[in-house]
């Protein structure tokens, strides 16, 4: 017999378990599908943890930074209290029985297994049917992708998710890919006293940010001991003894581990998705600004390629939740989507880059400005570098994009995210009174060097 529910939500990262939750306490039945852990990637193996291990890094970093500005000291690196946070503090050993009860305690029924979409309106997992009124939500993520290389297939290579659940760290460490993914945990390794080497196919690290981002990245790491190879193609693998080789043509790279960033994947094979007329073999969900996907049907987060990040999936759960319960309200927008890389510098962007802005066929101005150059940056010394870099369009006279790289770069792009979100007036912004001495003062110099 098939049970009848309000809303089908296949897939609880943080967007899904957001959204079932919320419309479970707006008075709906809900039934929820999950087959891995209740709350995604982002509190197992991505945003939390791995923050947690950045966060152990800087205080290393820090600590080494006490010469010549404080007085002295010795800094060792050990990786088991990191790796005990981990297991204790962020995950409970990777149990999902703590999130699994808030859940339930709103009135979600939590399904295990895998969803697939048998009908319109109906899901069936492991041969249990639920039929669904309003509809179905899917929120089914992605995972790490590995390119075809010859060999990597037979490697014991890590992904995030090894790498986060690593014991301690590998006296050696080859990254493939120099995304964000591949860059935080190259820095995390070395300063934990691993030899560290990052392989990237192209020209650049953090492609998909300014060039300004990826080369101030690179000169940090080259003066930290990370290596750093750009343009360069693997043409095969192999493991001999203890140590994994990447291969670029007669050259051979070799280490103890070897961690793949090269990207991921969606969840979309075997979802159905042909029953209501999508293409499981997309590389994401079309959908409307109200979430919607087809009849009956809602998508949000990664799946639906507006950008990887658990911010997104949770703006859009609630756009989807408004549209489910029939409320009125502005469609999603994703002129501001933020987003930060945590290294060391750190490095916030939000809208459009320079060349993404050119490519759209926008006038662009731009303007930066130095940390290193500015009042709280001489002041901070060492450990200072970055910038401030604007993307202004001068017909509109207003920000379309703009990169915080320094200290603090994530959070310095609070302002800049504002700014570009409520579409403020370059002259507004240059009427501002920016507080001394602050990183984010900066900023009124790049509006300066906007006008130059």
């Amino acid at each position: 017999m098939a049970e009848d529910v309000d809303v089908v939500v296949i897939g609880l990262g943080p967007g899904g378990e957001d959204a079932a939750g919320r419309l479970a306490e707006a008075g709906l039945s809900v039934a929820a599908v999950e087959s891995r852990l209740v709350g995604g990637e982002c509190p197992y193996y991505a945003c939390v943890p791995t923050k947690m291990m950045v966060r152990a890094a800087g205080l290393l970093a820090e600590g080494g930074r006490v010469p010549g500005m404080a007085g002295s000291a010795t800094v060792g690196p050990d990786w088991a209290p990191v790796a005990k946070r981990i297991r204790v503090e962020a995950t409970d050993d990777w149990d999902d029985t703590a999130a699994a009860d808030r859940l339930t305690a709103k009135g979600v029924t939590l399904v295990r297994g895998r969803g697939r979409i048998t009908a319109p309106r109906e899901v069936t997992v492991d041969g249990r049917v639920l039929r669904a009124r309003r509809g179905v939500l899917l929120n089914t993520g992605t995972s790490p992708a590995a390119p075809p290389i010859d060999g990597l297939d037979g490697l014991p290579y890590w992904t995030n998710r090894e790498a986060v659940e690593a014991t301690e760290a590998p006296g050696s460490l080859l990254v493939l890919g120099g995304g964000v993914v591949g860059v935080e945990m190259a820095q995390v390794f070395s300063r934990f006293g691993t030899r560290v080497t990052v392989v990237e196919a192209g020209d650049r690290l953090l492609a998909n940010e300014e060039p300004e981002s990826g080369d101030l990245l690179r000169r940090v790491f080259e003066r930290e001991g990370i290596g750093v190879r750009t343009g360069v193609k693997v043409t095969g693998t192999s493991q001999e003894g203890g140590e994994l080789a990447l291969h670029l043509g007669d050259e051979r790279l070799t280490a103890d581990r070897l961690l793949v960033a090269t990207g991921r994947r969606p969840n979309l094979k075997g979802l159905g998705l042909d029953v209501v007329g999508l293409d499981e073999g997309a590389r994401q969900i079309p959908v409307d600004g109200g979430m919607r996907a087809a009849d009956g049907v809602w998508a949000i987060g990664d799946i639906t390629g507006k950008g990887a990040f658990t911010h997104v999936s949770m703006y859009q759960a609630s756009v989807a939740v408004r549209d489910i319960l029939g409320e009125e309200g502005p469609p999603a927008s994703y002129r501001a989507v933020p987003r930060v890389t945590f290294t060391d510098p750190e490095i916030g962007s939000v809208g459009l880059t320079e060349a993404q802005a050119r490519d759209q066929n926008l006038p662009v101005r731009t303007g930066t400005a130095q940390i290193p150059e500015s009042a709280r940056g001489w002041i901070h010394k060492v450990g200072n570098d970055g910038f401030i870099k604007l993307v202004a369009n001068p017909e509109w006279g207003t920000l379309v994009g703009a990169t915080a790289a320094g200290p603090s770069g994530g959070e310095v792009l609070g302002a800049l995210a504002v700014a570009v979100h409520t579409e403020a007036t370059t002259a507004a912004l240059r009427e501002m009174i920016y507080a001394y001495p602050t990183f984010h003062r900066a900023i009124e110099a790049a509006l300066a060097d906007l006008d130059a």
